[in-house]
């Protein structure tokens, strides 16, 4: 049984204008121990799946359909208090998007950390949590005597390790990653993406990390699913769609990756722009940038093929042509 299976899940977010459907009949599985890579253009739903397996939506978000299984109990049908019992932090942990913003600016770091710790687990007193949070700031590279400082006083990589500290601080099984190196520097980056791999491997974690920078998941990742539009374009084995990716949109976004062993060239990019999720066309929502498309393309839309069995599956009209 894989530790999180996500099946046909819908997700909505309701307004004024309409029903934007951000993420539209979507499946995946992590297994324990594994770490899957979510990426895509921005907008395309990446950060909506996250806040879906937490049941944290912003004001607006409605899970329409679909099951979340997370160790075979479907997430979905938990009420609030179980929700926050059982599954956000011991089961499964965020790092939100952007730790210059996410950590609260007049509390203290250590006391950040010992609040989440005590808030789920209240069987642990001050002290024990106290000890846990300096342990865990000394396993992310933070000296524990920095627990008395403020956010003010960390540098964006220092913020970004005491947010991967919190997130693990009351030891989840499934660690979801959004956009971990966001507004850091490149010598950054790599030593916070590098942690993150270092700390899956010692401490046994699966994890979904959300991205729109292939490289970060060459690095890090077995397994890829690559969004489009609020749908899932290509997924499977990291190795196999690199090596053979099979929808139009993964294999643009790999041609515009550049390869450093290749002849220097011009930057390659998708032409046109992500359809508005408010009406997304009908059919295959890519057919409007695919250089590929057919008269099929913009009528039908492709089921999710297994092209190898579980190791790559996508949804393309191609698949078909004989």
């Amino acid at each position: 049984m894989a530790l999180l299976e996500v099946n046909d899940l819908i997700t909505h977010y309701i307004t004024l204008r309409g029903s934007v459907k951000a993420v539209d009949k979507i499946s995946f599985q992590i297994e324990k121990g594994e770490a899957m890579g979510l990426v895509g253009e921005s907008g395309c739903g990446k950060t909506t799946v996250a806040l879906s397996l937490l049941k944290v939506l912003p004001s607006g978000g409605r899970i329409i359909n679909g099951k979340i299984l997370f160790k075979g109990v479907d997430i979905v049908q938990l009420e609030e208090e179980e929700m926050r019992k059982s599954i956000r932090w011991k089961g499964i942990s965020l790092i939100f998007q952007g730790a210059m913003n996410a950590l609260t600016p007049v509390y203290k770091i250590g006391y950040q950390i010992i609040e989440a710790i005590r808030i789920h687990e209240p069987d642990v007193d001050k002290k024990e949590a106290t000890e846990r949070a300096k342990k865990l700031l000394e396993m992310v590279g933070v000296e524990p005597k920095r627990i008395d400082n403020y956010p003010h006083e960390f540098s964006g990589g220092m913020k970004q390790r005491a947010m991967i500290a919190m997130a693990l601080a009351c030891h989840p099984d499934l660690l979801i990653a959004d956009e971990p190196a966001t507004a850091l520097d490149v010598v950054v980056q790599a030593q916070v993406l590098e942690l993150i791999k270092a700390l899956k491997d010692k401490l046994h974690l699966s994890m979904m990390l959300i991205t729109h920078d292939l490289s970060i998941v060459a690095e890090t990742c077995e397994k890829i699913a690559v969004m489009y539009a609020g749908k899932i374009a290509e997924y499977g084995d990291i190795i196999t769609i690199f090596k053979e990716p099979l929808h139009p949109y993964a294999q643009g976004l790999l041609e515009v990756f550049p390869n450093i062993k290749a002849q220097r060239s011009r930057a390659m990019s998708i032409p046109g722009s992500p359809p508005d999720l408010l009406s997304p066309p009908s059919g295959c929502r890519f057919h409007p940038r695919c250089k590929y498309r057919m008269e099929i393309c913009s009528k039908k839309e492709p089921a999710v093929t297994e092209v190898k069995r579980g190791l790559h599956y996508a949804a393309c009209h191609l698949l078909y042509k004989a």
